[in-house]
């Protein structure tokens, strides 16, 4: 046991329910990573999500107004709370120089616990309203 935290039941940490709120992953794609710095910096800031990780070049071929075209892009993933995606979704919508920006949530099915509640805490002081 950590020092300052007390048992809840059957020997589980006493804030167990925060720890467990469920946690999500947010994709979102780009042509440049300063629009994903940029998207990445204002969701930290607002404590929408606790880190964004960029990967990339990828190649996307798409289908976009009856053409198929090629790009070089970015993948953003965002980790969050469910709870959050709602804001985070509005705050990528808006941030975005994308007319219909690739917005997707991830379910996170298994995460190391001490994992989960840095997301948990670093989100925390945000009442997704």
């Amino acid at each position: 046991m950590s020092p300052g935290r007390s048992d809840g039941p059957s020997g589980f940490p006493s804030n167990w329910g925060y720890i467990m709120e469920e946690i999500i992953n947010v994709m979102t794609t780009s042509d440049s990573t300063e629009v994903l710095d940029r998207i990445g910096a204002a969701l930290l800031e607002a404590r929408l999500i606790s880190c964004i990780q960029i990967l990339g070049p990828i190649k996307s071929t798409y289908r976009w107004k009856g053409n198929i075209e090629t790009a070089e892009e970015w993948i953003g993933i965002m980790k969050t709370r469910r709870g959050l995606y709602g804001r985070v979704q509005d705050e990528i919508r808006r941030l975005h120089p994308y007319e219909t920006p690739q917005i997707e949530e991830f379910e996170v099915a298994d995460v190391l616990p001490a994992y989960r509640q840095w997301v948990m805490e670093e989100t925390g002081n945000n009442d997704g309203k």
